[in-house]
């Protein structure tokens, strides 16, 4: 069964139909070939059942969020200001890039928005400036990531609607993690460029007086950050809730700053209901697929398979790291996640892992998938953006941030208080 499964599953992906058709359509395949009742008479149910779970509101005012961000200015501010306080660092700018998508990410959710803001206002710099190219591009792709990582984030809203996880532990748990991946990226490319000083750029200069000026233009992110974060952990707002409080904070903002004009709302919720729509899309193939493969069997035949194989602790979890190092070659992390995370977290839960460790390290491996080709979305994002040379460029330029995740993974499996302390620190408070 899972053989079948997995070989529709290569037939839909080498067609290139849509994510959420592919899943429908293996969801009715199985279903047509392996279950004795029709479940596609359960679509309806399920689809009302998923689409009307309040937690899944957050999403839409994450995504909008970020679109106001991006459209009133306040991430080139953000930029243009993180700029002025690393020029002294080996690679300059590139610490910026790092450091304004691990601040965007802290108010965005989603790491698509966090490498395409901050690579459009940070790319007019390379030539500029000097630096490697590849290694610049590298940047701005493996500091998107950090979007799905730092809370708040979409993904993490995914996983803990797939698990039952809860949302505001799984903040908690990202936020050390976010912080010492977004200090490693750094290192990296601090470590390349004290081997390979042609590599970081010409050295720029700048004043206490110009850094000290600039400050007020970091301050509206963490607004942002504070009115989500700060209301959950206050008592003051669920997750759906304080995400509805950063659109209006950053609403706010813009206006504050004079940006918030009826084109810039409109742009804004245009982006906004086509990417909440192609997510929701996904999500309700996913649910479906997901009750389709529990009715005909295939979660219990997966986890008596790997319960045979008498694994480790240790084994089974390299095993799991290395299935989705490969399945994220070739999957879009949001459809892998719905897709997967109902099979393999019980499985895990049941060999002893924390749920809320095990969905820090689900979002870090999607991280992963995002910049190992050939479907790494952040790849093609950066790309894009570039409009010029080959992706070739952008995917060596990320092959040492890939190193560093895998690091990070080992740092996470070894002590996995990194991602338990602030969530364990919170319940005793």
């Amino acid at each position: 069964m899972l053989i079948v499964t997995l070989l529709i599953l290569i037939g839909l992906l080498a067609l290139a139909i849509p994510v959420a058709a592919g899943l429908g359509i293996l969801g009715l395949s199985l279903s047509g070939i392996y279950s004795k009742l029709p479940l596609s008479l359960a679509m309806g149910e399920i689809a009302w059942g998923t689409s009307n779970n309040f937690l899944l509101v957050a999403i839409p005012f994450f995504v909008l969020l970020g679109e106001i961000l991006l459209r009133s200015g306040m991430a080139e501010r953000m930029y243009n200001a993180l700029v002025l306080w690393v020029p002294w660092l080996p690679g300059g700018l590139m610490h910026s890039n790092i450091a304004s998508c691990a601040m965007f990410a802290a108010t965005s959710g989603s790491s698509v928005a966090t490498a395409a803001t901050i690579g459009t206002v940070a790319l007019g710099e390379v030539e500029k400036r000097g630096y490697s190219e590849r290694l610049f591009l590298g940047t701005i792709a493996a500091g998107g990531t950090l979007g799905i990582l730092i809370p708040p984030s979409i993904n993490m809203i995914v996983y803990g609607v797939l698990t039952e996880t809860s949302i505001p532990k799984l903040y908690l748990a990202g936020f050390i993690p976010g912080v010492v991946l977004a200090a490693l990226f750094s290192l990296t490319v601090l470590v390349i460029c004290l081997i390979r000083p042609e590599m970081g750029g010409k050295p720029t200069s700048t004043s206490w007086a110009q850094r000290i000026a600039a400050l007020p233009d970091l301050i509206p992110p963490l607004v942002i950050f504070l009115a989500v974060i700060g209301s959950i952990y206050a008592g003051w707002a669920t997750a759906t809730e304080s995400a509805a409080l950063g659109v209006i904070a950053s609403i706010g903002i813009a206006a504050a700053y004079r940006r918030l004009t009826l084109r810039t709302l409109l742009n804004a919720f245009e982006g906004t209901m086509r990417t909440t729509a192609m997510i929701m899309a996904i999500l309700l193939a996913a649910y479906f697929l997901n009750f389709v493969i529990t009715s005909i069997g295939l979660t219990g035949q997966v986890n008596r398979f790997i319960t045979s194989l008498g694994l480790s602790k240790v084994q089974l979890l390299i095993v799991v790291v290395l299935f989705y190092f490969v399945l994220g070659m070739f999957m879009e992390t949001l459809s892998m996640m719905v897709a997967t995370v109902p099979i393999i977290a019980p499985v895990m839960i049941a060999a002893g892992y924390d749920p809320i460790w095990f969905g820090i390290m689900i979002i870090i491996l999607m991280e992963l998938a995002m910049i190992t080709p050939p479907v790494g979305i952040n790849l093609y994002v950066v790309q894009g953006l570039r409009k010029k040379g080959r992706i070739d460029d952008v995917i060596i330029g990320t092959s040492p941030f890939v190193i560093t995740m895998l690091l990070m993974l080992v740092a996470l499996s070894l002590w996995p208080q990194i991602a338990l302390w602030l969530p364990q620190m919170a319940a005793t408070t």
